[in-house]
């Protein structure tokens, strides 16, 4: 599949991070934000079919080819919404809209809510907020989450010895994906390495989260949203579970047929996710 992109690398004060750049170069400004150990090429389907946009997707810290963190730091919400800051500061975007979906749409939920004269748009898919504390011992999640972080330097990631095993085992994954999205991640997300090939991404996004929000503090984001917003929920996805959440989202939203990965799986569910943003981004 070709779709018009250009890469791009940009040097923060922090981080380098990959990004793709789509559409016109004076077009309404978005950064896009892909899912959890995902990367730019969710959007390779849905970002050529949207029009009228300069679209941004990066490749968050720790996916794809951007740089990972340094030794010692984590990959907690903030320090993503930061990131975002800083590419838009780099861009010289005083105002811009985002497009999340998964984690990026959480990501983009929390910059929204809390900087929310910087945010034009939301449009988000199958993602709003963190998963929250429901009763759970804080202080015993935190003992896990340190305990899981020491254990982990002792591991090592798979080595796939084909390309092919390499995308099976993306398309069997936390959650499953279409071949041809486990080939479009997989393109940024492989790399070479003796015996075969294993995954780009940094082995920290694996851990835990140290501590949760309460859904209380986690929906004072969403309500503190002050531009157009746009949610697609995916029939066969995550948020389509919790009619309880959906409720209380004082968005536009729009349930579409498919999975979790609607936007990327197949060109219809490519199409039914452009469409709609379309609209969204044109209304007045």
């Amino acid at each position: 599949m070709t779709t018009p992109v250009e890469e791009v690398r940009l040097s923060l004060p922090h981080i380098e991070l990959a990004a793709h750049l789509f559409g016109p170069e004076d077009g309404l400004p978005v950064i896009a934000l892909h899912g959890w150990l995902d990367n730019a090429n969710s959007f390779a389907r849905l970002a050529p079919k949207l029009q009228g946009l300069r679209i941004v997707a990066l490749d968050m810290a720790g996916h794809g080819h951007s740089a990972h963190r340094p030794a010692g730091a984590g990959y907690a919400l903030w320090d993503y919404v930061f990131d975002v800051l800083q590419v838009a500061e780099q861009l010289g975007w005083k105002r811009f809209a985002l497009l999340g979906h998964s984690l990026g749409a959480v990501v983009s939920t929390v910059l929204a809510g809390a900087m929310p004269e910087r945010v034009t748009h939301l449009a988000l898919i199958d993602g709003v907020i963190p998963p929250t504390a429901t009763g759970e011992d804080p202080a015993e999640r935190l003992g896990m989450a340190l305990q899981a972080q020491i254990n982990l330097q002792d591991k090592r990631k798979p080595v796939y010895g084909t390309l092919d095993r390499a995308v099976e085992a993306r398309m069997k994954g936390v959650v499953a994906v279409s071949r041809e999205a486990a080939e479009l991640l997989a393109q940024r997300g492989l790399m070479p390495v003796p015996g075969g090939y294993t995954w780009r991404s940094d082995s920290r996004l694996t851990l835990a989260s140290p501590i949760r929000l309460t859904e209380e503090q986690a929906m004072a984001f969403v309500r503190r949203v002050a531009c157009p917003a746009q949610l697609v929920v995916a029939q066969e996805g995550m948020l389509a579970k919790h009619p309880e959440l959906l409720a209380q989202v004082p968005f536009t939203v729009t349930t579409l047929a498919g999975g979790h990965h609607l936007h990327l799986n197949d060109e219809s569910g490519a199409v039914l996710v452009a469409d709609c943003f379309n609209r969204f981004f044109t209304a007045p």
